[in-house]
């Protein structure tokens, strides 16, 4: 290893030229590795500096063992070569080496290099362990169809890039780069990344600028960074090490070899049975709304708390702040109406400067006096004369000669089936093929000769053959686009062999399944057993060639459909003649032919123009070339072949193979086709086995790249050269001018530079022009890139069956700079993109269809799929397959790459590349990735030849059933056309102009009020009965056997009634053991823990009746005690609770062992079990001395996490029990049907309040008794025949997720809802449409009103504002613009508008309370076209907070707050929610208009990303539906970054599907760009008792990193 401590960079040139001959040498296999060894030492002994090795452990660290295990040492050391090159020995099988590519290499790697200066730490991916076990391959695909890289495209592409090592640039061989771009690439996600470049030198200990590194140092550094220490010394690193050093330290150790993420089960419960309310930790309401929460989150100077998440997320900010290309300012202008803001034309965008092009001719096509009238004619002719002579030899798999077919056996078997075609297949007389009808051809490549046969009987027959693949199973990429391509070409029959057609998949009845969108086809064997001989006068018809199609060639096109491009009998032959002259074909030559034979330069060359020349093909078929990749080569030594017909993939295998055999001789070769030259990386192809073979006799001259398409054929190739003269030209272009569609020589930056060759001259009789390839047709500029379209005899005529596509690709007339037809003949566009070089030579530099337009730049498919190529793959991309295409996401193109992953790729490596592709796509194209995707290997769709499947990849892309087990999502870097921030406007208006400026707008002010309270009650009973306590005594004595409560069980039994008596007595009891056993004063506090039931009812009367104010608790879960405890623990705390009232069982929970573990179950308050109390009465009921006294005090946990206490007063009480006897008209004949939980708010209030007030009995349905059984609430409202009922989100969703499909069976129990006139969703939320509708919706068959169902409001500082009550208008819904509502604007729009958002009215406001609309920030009334906070005014607002810390500014702010302008006196409550009040068309039951209230949400929750203010359930609305694997969604923000968690309800390969989905449809419908997204198993979402998401506990989780996350994905 003795170049470790030598810099080779350093090196004086001749011993780095020495150094590379010497590699050269071992990687030939000319010298021994130890030879190797002792030269190599021998030259760098004089530059070794000797360094002192300090102790290991010192200077290596801590993750470098970890990961050198897979990473290799630098590429120059002696024992990796040897490696290498023993692995380049190893037979042809994985054969991964050929993907080291060294042409582009060079460019991308320098362009690494030069981000050495940034430290841009990406953070990496955290995932479970299961998400990427990856199955072993075989269970994935059968052996043979692992055909991976020998495909077609992707073959092509890695072709491009190898070139042999004389060719590469001595100084790319020493590691000195990779130590460079180690040290300062955005790839080190981590220490360990960084290291396993093999950059642990030793380092001195004594440096003095090796100072301890602060742990948490911001990760990015200046762009360019000076560096003064000379190359030569060999500690250049030291101080990135230490920064590394210190990276290494800062991840927390487990996450670098891999262990299983720690065990949180303990923590975060795993299922959603119970649901729990967790306050955050030890928050008590005393935060003003204003303060952000994420202060919590962090210390004193900014840092978040420590934690492997937030970390992270520390560094994907980070990487945030490096600035962006191109800045906004520049590139848009905000426009408030439109969404999107169109780039400014940057003024220094090169623009084409040079003269109009002028149409480019061919030769003129030669007459040849013998050239047959038609094909078949020529076929007919050697047939006859020479049917002895060769046609077409086929190989066997191991490449050795099968059959031969000689001309007079093709012509006799053609005509054979030629004649069965047209007589033997019906019956006796009716003919079923006509001449013109059109006729698959199913044959193997296997199986040339069949085809052939095929083929030429078609021809003689004169019906039109369309060649399609063999398809394998129902599943094959594409399949159903072939369908449609038989049917636009009308086929009704196919031809195919015998062991062909018993090779097609069956059904099991034995018939050939009926693939997915074809027509029915009739199978034709035409094997020659099965033809009948013609009669002895029977002749084929040979008529001269016309212009009706002679056969259809199949064409995929970039969105994945398959047209057929028909060629007319007078262009096949013209076609075969232009060829014949430019390729300068003689008689009975030999051509070796590797292409597929039904389509392109395959058929044209090796089936057609063979036949007119009497060739003889030698087809070698591509399984043979997977198993021996020389084959052809061979063939060319063996046949003494003049001809050979080959993509690059070809040259580049029998290139890697070459040293198997050394006796092949190519000096026979007149002509080497290259089908694919025009491709970008085909030049290195080319030199490369040039290089290689020029020793085994082949010729320079005889490289002959060209350019062809389906439509207009062969457009250009290059004629064979004389031997000797000059080789012809390259083009160096600049890839920035190209992206401008202009050709550029690359001089300055030769990183970005494509080198092209060209593809020879244009076809005989062709003329030819380049076009602008979009809008019309408008010629070029001479260096101008544009499509080639070609006018000549010897094109496609159209796309058969489409003649609407046709015409805009066969009839094309090119017009000049001002819209002038240049003149009357037609062109045929050729889809490729190219320009004339000097010498008319044509230079192609992509296709139409691997086109990318971003932004207004053309970026090719190719050329980023070799730039992706050249970040040494080897370690992650199988076989060199990768996908690029792109798709549209916010009104602008975006680039994905999808690449397969190799089975025994590390996280790690992955990670390293996907980074580094970044950058040098970045570098070198100057385009930013929005997504990188690793699929597991084998998995992407194929093409028949095994390249993959583009349109396919992308629809699975786009549908999420990509299944990727790595990705990397980038929209903060590409997507640069989101709209500006919105800048809030100064509040320097007065509020008198807002006052004028609303009524001169003709605006009201927003404020609505329910009807009066006062004046209709009969004042006597409101006197009477200030108090509760006294309206139950007064009942109990009035009425006494009055069943005011029924309590039912799972069953729908009875479980226990409370008469009006019987209530007053068991409150007496209760008030009496609490004087006696729990020596209580009158007004402390006494904690209520009791199941949902007629228990705490009783409670809760014996707590008013002894003095005391009861606080109503949930009790805790018994089999979720650690999460649920905590929070009993902590209201008994913040309410200094005097004591605890609650059932035996209850009580022995609290003492458990159990509940130890998560309290301290010592300190306890007295604690009174109520089951069996001794019948004892108070000395007296007490009677509070004035109203305002609190009742009772009602906590909750907010959906922030706030655990809120507040205050209710006897006068608020009694109002608010009147309010709903108004709005609900119940009195004592009623009965209601409550299904809630009775623990805060208007649940509470229903339950143990309003019968109590009003005398209605209340049937009480305790929730947890649905999970036994669904129907008990549908069914009880049938039984009972009850009018109204109130529920929550959570009952109504379990009900309609549980019985929503078995309508049928309650129809048949024999429940009917027709009775039910209101159903109330009792909520502190905005409305949620979808499900009240599905609701409605699904139980209309079971005669549910579609107008029952509405929902009430309440909030902490006013239990219920508003209540659908039986009189007043029905609920009304409006459809409100969402990209309004951001700027809190109000603007309805019709139902189904763009970006509209359904909003319905939360019920009716109450009587007695008034709501206004007020802007938070200035405290002004609010016109009703806006969204503002709803502030409320009524007798039953709550009294305040109940804190700890009585915070008596927030008390003041959210309880007693008066309007800053307006009305200066009345004193409001903040509800803390937004919303709106519009005046509707409806009437309310005064007559007058009414006005409805909509409560869009609450402004804790709401999100300021950018200046706008986004609402959670939109964007998790939106998130839902992206994916049918995503069962709930919850998003907050971190630090300015949007972070979406997903519950995954599919298998855990879905996964990582989520994250782009989820990524573009936030992107689309919310112009937010994701930072990060979380995956989680389902119940991870933490959700309140009232079915409310807890976002802000979830978050919180997330930061503690408690969530165990399935995935979490990193948006760069």
């Amino acid at each position: 290893m003795t170049d470790r401590s030598v810099d080779l960079a350093a090196l004086p040139k001749e011993v780095r030229d020495q150094l590379a001959e010497l590699d050269l040498e071992l990687s030939e296999g000319d010298i021994t590795q130890k030879g190797y060894e002792k030269k190599r030492t021998k030259l760098l002994a004089p530059y070794i500096i000797q360094t002192p090795v300090s102790p290991p452990q010192n200077d290596i660290p801590p993750s470098a063992p970890s990961s050198s295990s897979h990473a290799p040492p630098p590429a120059s050391s002696s024992r990796y070569r040897e490696r290498r090159s023993r692995r380049t020995h190893r037979s042809g099988g994985t054969r991964d080496d050929r993907y080291r590519s060294d042409i582009h290499t060079e460019a991308v790697q320098a362009a690494l290099a030069k981000h050495k200066e940034e430290k841009m730490a990406l953070p990496m991916p955290t995932k479970r362990r299961s998400t990427y076990v990856q199955s072993p391959i075989e269970t994935r695909t059968p052996p043979d169809s692992s055909s991976g890289s020998e495909d077609e495209t992707s073959g092509r592409r890695q072709s491009s890039m190898v070139a042999p090592p004389p060719l590469v640039n001595p100084n790319l061989q020493s590691p000195d780069w990779i130590n460079r771009s180690a040290q300062g690439s955005s790839t080190s996600s981590s220490a360990s990344s960084t290291m396993s470049h093999g950059e642990a030198k030793p380092q001195p200990q004594s440096q003095p600028h090796a100072q301890p590194q602060p742990q948490y140092k911001p990760q990015y550094q200046p762009l360019y960074q000076p560096h003064y220490q000379p190359q030569h010394q060999p500690h250049e690193q030291s101080r990135t090490a230490a920064v590394t050093d210190m990276l290494a330290q800062s991840r927390i150790a487990h996450s670098e070899n891999s262990a299983p993420p720690p065990d949180v089960t303990a923590v975060a419960p795993r299922a959603r049975g119970p649901q729990v309310d967790r306050p955050s930790n030890a928050v008590v309401r005393g935060m003003s709304r204003g303060q952000s929460r994420s202060s919590m989150m962090e210390t004193a100077d900014g840092v978040p708390v420590s934690s492997r998440v937030s970390t992270k997320i520390q560094q994907l900010l980070n990487t945030l702040k490096r600035p962006k290309r191109p800045p906004l300012s520049e590139f848009f202008t905000d426009d408030s109406e439109e969404i999107v803001q169109v780039p400014q034309p940057d003024p220094n965008t090169p623009k084409p400067e040079g003269r109009q092009i002028i149409p480019v001719k061919g030769e003129p096509l030669g007459v040849v006096s013998n050239w047959p009238p038609a094909l078949q004619a020529a076929l007919a002719r050697w047939g006859a004369t020479q049917g002895k002579s060769p046609a077409l030899t086929a190989l066997d798999i191991t490449g050795k000669p099968l059959y031969t077919l000689t001309y007079g056996k093709l012509w006799s078997r053609s005509v054979k089936l030629a004649y069965t075609l047209l007589n033997k297949l019906g019956t006796k007389n009716e003919q079923i093929l006509k001449p013109g009808d059109r006729v698959a051809l199913v044959y193997p490549n296997s199986d040339p000769g069949m085809f052939w046969v095929a083929f030429y009987g078609c021809l003689l027959a004169e019906v039109i053959p369309v060649p399609i693949e063999v398809p394998l199973s129902r599943k094959d990429a594409g399949i159903s686009q072939v369908g449609f391509l038989l049917g636009s070409c009308g086929v009704g029959l196919a031809l195919t062999s015998e062991i062909c057609l018993k090779g097609l998949p069956k059904t099991p009845t034995g018939e050939i399944l009926q693939f997915k969108g074809w027509p029915r086809l009739k199978w034709v064997i035409t094997d020659s057993k099965y033809l009948t001989k013609p009669s002895k006068d029977w002749q084929p018809h040979i008529p001269t060639a016309n212009t009706d199609p002679s056969y259809i060639e199949y064409k995929a096109s970039k969105e994945g459909t398959v047209v057929g491009v028909a060629v007319s009998k007078v262009a096949m032959l013209t076609h075969c003649q232009a060829l014949t002259q430019a390729c300068n074909y003689c008689e009975g030559e030999t051509l070796v032919n590797v292409l597929d034979f039904k389509k392109d330069m395959g058929l044209w060359h090796g089936v057609l123009t063979a036949v007119m020349n009497r060739i003889h093909t030698i087809s070698v078929p591509y399984a043979v070339m997977k198993a021996c990749p020389l084959s052809w080569v061979q063939r060319v030594h063996i046949h003494k072949a003049r001809v050979a017909l080959v993509k690059c993939r070809d040259l580049h295998w029998a290139m890697m193979a070459h040293r198997d055999h050394r006796d092949v001789s190519l000096a026979s070769l007149r002509m080497l086709i290259v089908a694919d030259g025009a491709n970008p990386w085909s030049v290195s192809s080319c030199d490369a086995f040039l290089n290689v073979f020029q020793s085994h006799g082949l010729k320079p001259e005889v490289v002959c790249p060209c350019a062809t398409s389906p439509e207009a054929m062969t457009v250009a190739i290059r004629r064979s050269g004389v031997p000797g003269a000059p080789l012809p030209a390259r083009a160096i272009l600049s890839l920035g001018g190209l992206s401008h569609g202009v050709i550029r020589v690359n001089t300055e930056d030769k990183n970005s530079a494509l080198t092209v060759q060209d593809v020879g001259h244009v076809m005989p009789g062709a003329l030819m022009c380049i076009v602008r390839p979009d809008g019309p047709p408008q010629l070029c500029k001479t260096d101008e890139i544009g499509e080639i379209i070609i006018n000549s005899r010897a094109g496609g005529t159209m796309y058969y069956g489409l003649p609407g596509l046709t015409k805009n690709t066969f009839e094309v007339i090119p017009v000049n700079a001002n819209g002038v037809p240049i003149g009357e003949i037609p062109f045929v566009r050729s889809g490729l993109l190219g320009f004339v070089g000097p010498g008319s030579l044509i230079f192609v530099v992509g296709k139409i269809e691997g086109l990318l337009l971003v932004s207004g730049r053309r970026h090719n498919a190719d050329d980023l799929v070799a730039t992706a190529l050249a970040v040494e793959p080897v370690k992650t991309v199988y076989r060199g397959r990768i996908a690029v295409f792109s798709v549209t996401v916010f009104y602008d193109e975006r680039v994905v790459i999808v690449a397969e992953q190799r089975p025994d790729a590390s996280e790690e490596d992955s990670f390293q590349w996907m980074s580094r592709v970044l950058q040098a796509i970045d570098s070198i194209h100057q385009v930013g990735l929005y997504c990188l995707a690793l699929v597991p290997a084998n998995t992407l769709p194929k093409t028949p030849l095994g390249g993959i499947h583009i349109s396919d990849t992308k629809q699975f892309f786009l549908e999420g059933n990509l299944h990727p087990c790595n990705i990397l999502m980038c929209p903060h870097t590409c997507v640069t056309n989101l709209p500006k921030p919105r800048q809030k406007q100064p509040v320097g208006v007065g509020p008198a102009s807002v006052i004028v400026g609303n009524l001169v707008a003709g605006k009201r002010i927003a404020q609505a009020a329910g009807r009066d309270l006062g004046m209709i009650e009969d004042q006597d009973l409101v006197r009477k009965h200030q108090y509760l306590t006294e309206a139950l005594q007064w009942r109990a004595q009035t009425d006494p056997d009055h069943v005011l409560f029924v309590l039912l069980n799972a069953k729908g039994v009875t479980v226990s009634t409370a008469t009006c008596v019987q209530l007053h007595k068991r409150a007496e009891k209760i008030a009496a053991a609490l004087t006696e056993k729990g020596s209580i004063n009158t007004g402390e506090n006494v904690v209520l823990l009791y199941p949902p039931g007629i228990d705490l009812i009783a409670a809760f009367y014996g707590c008013l009746y002894a003095g005391c104010v009861p606080v109503n608790v949930r009790p805790p879960h018994p089999q979720n005690l650690a999460a649920t405890l905590p929070t009993v623990r902590m209201i008994i705390d913040v309410s200094k609770a005097a004591c605890i009232l609650t059932t035996q069982n209850l009580m022995r929970t609290l003492r458990s062992k159990e509940a130890a573990a998560s309290v301290n179950i010592k300190t306890w308050p007295t604690i009174i079990d109520t089951d069996d109390l001794p019948r004892r009465r108070p000395p007296q009921i007490y009677k509070p001395p004035t109203a305002e006294m609190i009742a009772y005090l009602d906590f909750s946990v907010s959906t922030t996490g706030m655990l809120t206490g507040v205050k209710i007063s006897h006068a608020a009480v009694s109002a608010l029990c009147r309010s709903i006897k108004l709005q609900c008209e119940l009195y004592s004949s009623r009965q209601i049907a409550i299904c809630l939980d009775p623990y805060c708010g208007l649940g509470f209030v229903l339950w143990c309040l309003a019968s109590v007030y009003s005398g209605h009995q209340s049937i009480l349905i305790p929730p947890f008794e649905l999970e036994t059984c669904l129907s008990l609430w549908l069914s009880t409202l049938s039984q009972y025949r009850i009018r109204d009922t109130f529920c929550s989100y959570s009952v109504m969703e379990l009900c309609t997720k549980g019985l929503g499909t078995q309508t049928d069976l309650l129809k048949a129990r024999g429940v009917n809802l027709s009775c039910v006139r209101s159903c109330v969703v009792i909520a502190e939320e905005r409305p949620r449409l979808a499900l009240t509708q599905s609701f409605s919706k699904l139980f209309k068959d079971v005669g549910l009103s579609s107008r029952a169902v509405s929902t009430a409001f309440g909030s902490r500082v006013n239990l219920a504002v508003c209540l659908q009550g039986t009189t007043g208008p029905d609920p009304c819904t409006v459809y409100v613009d969402m990209k309004s509502l951001r700027h809190d604007r109000v603007r309805l729009v019709e139902r189904g508008a763009p970006q509209s958002l359904p909003l319905m009215e939360s019920g009716k406001i109450l009587p007695g309370v008034r709501v206004i609309i007020v802007n938070p920030e200035t405290k002004g009334p609010l016109g009703d076209s806006h969204l503002g906070e709803i502030w409320v005014n009524s007798p039953h607002n709550a009294s305040g907070y109940y804190t700890i810390y009585g915070e008596e500014s927030l008390q003041a702010d959210h309880f007693n707050t008066k309007l800053s302008f307006g009305d200066p006196h009345t004193l409001w409550a903040r509800t803390g929610y937004l919303g709106f009040v519009r005046r509707t068309e409806l009437l309310d039951a005064s007559g007058d208009r009414h006005d409805a209230m909509f409560v869009v949400g609450s402004l804790d929750e709401t999100l300021e990303l950018r200046g706008l203010r986004y609402h959670p359930i939109d964007i998790e609305i939106s998130v839902s539906r992206a994916h049918r694997s995503i069962a709930e969604s919850a998003v907050f923000t971190w630090t300015n970054l949007l972070v979406v968690v997903s519950e995954l309800c599919g298998s855990e390969q879905d996964a990582l599907d989520l994250v782009p989905l989820i990524t573009n449809v936030v992107l689309e419908e919310h112009h937010l760009i994701v930072g990060v997204v979380v995956i989680v198993d389902p119940g991870v979402i933490p959700i309140n008792s009232r079915g409310e998401k807890q976002r802000m506990h979830l978050r919180d989780s997330f930061l503690a990193d408690q969530l165990d996350p399935i995935y979490v994905a990193y948006n760069m």
